[in-house]
């Protein structure tokens, strides 16, 4: 490489409709990173995806650095952007930040696998799967509802952008789920949380389900 080159930068590869791929878009924003790592939108489920050629797992987010290596999965990616710089740091270092950043990402696996349920064509879904995950869903969202009363979530990190996702992924791209409903003090965090720029910036495109 000439000594005059650009140094590559970093590229986050994402899907727009990804929730996971979202939380690492947001933190680049929140962390003050965006002039650092370049955003890369590619296509799911494609043999001429773009990611492909370098990760054969074809999922968002992936995270290829400037020596080829590629990091896949949310919480690897935020990793590496706090060791970037990211300002404030997106991996809480206390437990109980990390068990609120692990309870919503189950959720959102929940939610994930309870909307591709539902995308199928109706004599191939579960109805056990779904009647699981809506329960599940709803437990889950219940504890939130409790933890944001106590003030938990207020904080600009990584359980607090999940939380930001997974309700902003129910409110364009699974309506299915009225999560709203009974509890007020999580909608109440959601409307705040929604005026951000990093929220605004990145929303998912309406799915109609």
């Amino acid at each position: 490489m000439s000594a005059n080159a650009p140094t590559p930068m970093p590229r986050l590869f994402y899907s727009a409709g990804s929730p996971y791929a979202r939380i690492c878009r947001m933190a680049l924003r929140e962390g003050g990173l965006t002039g650092r790592v370049q955003e890369v939108a590619t296509t799911l489920r494609d043999p001429a995806a773009p990611l492909l050629p370098h990760s054969p797992a074809g999922r968002v987010p992936a995270l290829v650095l400037e020596d080829g290596t590629t990091l896949t999965e949310t919480t690897l990616v935020l990793e590496w952007l706090d060791r970037l710089g990211s300002r404030p740091a997106m991996l809480p270092d206390d437990a109980m930040s990390l068990a609120a950043y692990g309870r919503v990402l189950g959720l959102l696996d929940g939610i994930a696998v309870w909307n591709r349920e539902l995308r199928r064509p109706v004599h191939e879904r579960s109805p056990s799967v779904i009647a699981l995950e809506t329960v599940r869903a709803s437990r889950i969202a219940d504890a939130l509802e409790g933890a944001v009363q106590r003030a938990a979530y207020q904080r600009i990190d990584a359980g607090y952008l999940a939380l930001t996702a997974v309700l902003g992924y129910a409110e364009r791209r699974h309506t299915v789920w009225a999560w709203r409903e009974g509890r007020p003090s999580l909608g109440a965090w959601f409307d705040l949380a929604s005026q951000r720029d990093a929220f605004g910036e990145t929303l998912p495109p309406v799915g109609g389900i």
